[in-house]
């Protein structure tokens, strides 16, 4: 099972926890200056790190080049959260190992040689943290990192050095942000020493009233003082749209009540959706049933589940073969349709 298919990613505003760990490789220039031939070496090398029989993670991961694929294949892994937008971009030597569940993928050469990324549903920053951790420990067996004493792991981007640690928590924030309260919270959580991104990441937009919440000091700090304050931080967030929830329910239940409906019943009859109205959509029904508000059975996939499957790359792949935007949304509206029959 996939982590976005666990019923964790929908109980609560908390969708997922993600530790991302930047590295480099001491002898190798970094990727701006690295050489296809160096690149390929370089891959080699952290590939036998971990796909090889003394440990017990490499019979889980499988590896793709990245740069052989099309763009809508890259696109999709991108929505599926396994690679960045910047390897998306790239059309240079890189790859990526995912292990079976999607909670782990190492990209190599992205903007870094090593980005290790770590993702599980709903709040378990700890068990993310833990995880990446012991992969780090497992490919410094075999390589030597580039490592300063005074300013820790040296990373392509200064805003990574130290540390080179980005955690991060997903959030559904429907009544912040209907509140019109996100610039607010973006005030609040500088004075914490947090930044929020969108769905992907940084240069990414929310959508569906999700965002991403992460670090923004990795260097200064220990790996645990980061997560703590980022834990400090979410809770901080689900206070606040508790407290906004709360609100909506005592002075405009019927409202809300009324769009979440609205909601449903176009989901499940609209003919034609685009990716961006579908999630605005399937935000509504989420905060429906998080409310108990939505009296209908539960589907039998989650509702972020829905939401990276009805993503542009993702219908592309999985359900037609012409790139044509209509017809992606013909196919979009088709397969909701059956979600929610």
């Amino acid at each position: 099972m996939k982590w976005y298919q666990d019923k964790n990613v929908d109980d609560g505003i908390v969708i997922s926890s993600r530790v991302r760990l930047a590295r480099n490789i001491k002898k190798y220039p970094f990727p701006p200056k690295i050489s296809t031939q160096q690149a390929e070496t370089m891959i080699e090398e952290l590939k036998g790190a971990l796909l090889n029989e003394r440990t017990p993670l490499g019979s889980q991961f499988k590896y793709i080049e990245v740069n052989t694929l099309s763009a809508n294949e890259k696109r999709s892994m991108m929505e599926s959260h396994i690679i960045s937008p910047v390897m998306v971009a790239k059309t240079e030597k890189c790859g990526v190992l995912i292990k079976d569940d999607e909670t782990v993928s190492i990209m190599l050469n992205e903007e870094d040689h090593v980005r290790i990324q770590t993702i599980f549903p709903g709040e378990n920053i700890d068990k993310a943290w833990d995880l990446a951790d012991k992969i780090d420990n497992l490919i410094e067996e075999s390589v030597e990192y580039a490592f300063d004493e005074g300013c820790g792991y040296i990373t392509s981007c200064p805003t990574n050095i130290g540390t080179g640690i980005r955690a991060s928590f997903m959030i559904h924030v429907p009544a912040l942000e209907g509140a019109g309260q996100m610039q607010n919270l973006v005030t609040a959580l500088s004075k914490f020493g947090i930044t929020v991104r969108g769905i992907y990441g940084e240069g990414t937009e929310a959508v569906g009233s999700i965002y991403q919440i992460s670090n923004q000091i990795t260097l200064g700090q220990s790996e645990d003082e980061i997560i703590k304050n980022l834990k400090n931080a979410v809770n901080f967030v689900k206070e606040q749209e508790v407290r906004f929830r709360e609100n909506l329910i005592q002075n405009r239940k019927v409202d809300i009540e009324d769009e979440i409906y609205r909601a449903y019943g176009i989901i499940s009859n609209a003919r034609k959706i685009s990716a961006k109205e579908a999630m605005v959509i399937l935000s509504k029904i989420r905060e429906g049933f998080v409310l108990g508000i939505l009296d209908v059975p539960k589907l039998n996939e989650t509702i972020y589940n829905v939401m990276i499957n009805i993503q542009p790359g993702n219908v592309q792949n999985n359900f037609i073969a012409e790139n044509n935007v209509n017809k992606r949304d013909e196919v979009r509206a088709k397969y909701l349709r059956d979600v929610f029959k």
